[in-house]
């Protein structure tokens, strides 16, 4: 199938974005766009909807209201060659554990359609460049946290996707684990892929990305640059952010 052409330099359009579950109001009138080739966050405590935003904009949860789109096409009304150009992880997401680390990066590439040929040497690359090669036959089942993390990444990029979709990828792992991760999204990023990543850890957001934007009980309440952000709270000393307790003014 034919892959969307990338002319729009907004990657992502997110327009009046809410979900309700009964009286709750996960996501609310929730407005940004993404560039093309930038890393955005998407940072806000447990509960924040976070996680319901991003499953709402990767096409696995119908959004109440307003729409979704990549690359100006409508997430729910272009599924498929949306589903061609993006790479996800969900937080929670697993492995296949009876298989190997090659095989479960095989197995995702031909659901893709990737020729055989590509779809081996893809996987022996991507392997390599998160430290997972010299494991690539042992069954995942026997893979610590850090590097059952490193493989679903490699199963996102299996694609070669435009947009790389992560619901917390840093969260948990071992200092190794994180550190390749990070390194890697910046590479990858660096050569054009942009990426769309939810996390907790104001450090992480600061570190990876280009752009911010703070969600809070379904709303985003500010969205900049990490440099303008901190002045900001620099400014008013009085915005205490906990993400344990939420963002209080």
């Amino acid at each position: 199938m034919t892959k969307i052409e990338i002319q729009s330099q907004k990657a992502i359009k997110v327009e009046n974005l809410s979900k309700y579950f009964g009286e709750v109001h996960a996501v609310d009138e929730v407005n940004f766009s993404v560039n093309k080739g930038e890393i955005f966050g998407f940072l806000g405590p447990n509960g924040a909807g976070k996680t319901t935003t991003i499953r709402m904009m990767t096409g696995v949860l119908k959004p109440t209201n307003g729409q979704i789109q990549i690359f100006e096409k409508n997430v729910w009304k272009d599924p498929i060659p949306i589903k061609q150009i993006i790479g996800n992880v969900p937080e929670m997401a697993n492995v296949y554990p009876d298989l190997t680390g090659m095989q479960n990066l095989t197995l995702i590439g031909e659901l893709y359609g990737v020729p055989k040929k590509i779809n081996k040497e893809r996987a022996e690359k991507l392997l390599k460049q998160f430290e997972l090669f010299e494991k690539r036959n042992f069954k995942t089942r026997k893979y610590s946290k850090g590097m059952k993390q490193r493989l679903l990444l490699c199963m996102a990029l299996m694609n070669d996707p435009i947009i790389l979709f992560l619901d917390e990828p840093i969260v948990g792992l071992d200092v190794q684990s994180a550190k390749i991760i990070k390194q890697l999204l910046k590479e990858y990023n660096q050569n054009g892929t942009t990426i769309f990543l939810t996390t907790h850890d104001m450090e992480v957001a600061n570190e990876l990305c280009d752009r911010i934007a703070i969600i809070n009980k379904g709303k985003i309440v500010s969205l900049d640059t990490p440099e303008n952000l901190k002045k900001l709270f620099q400014e008013f000393q009085e915005i205490d952010i906990s993400f344990n307790q939420g963002i209080n003014k």
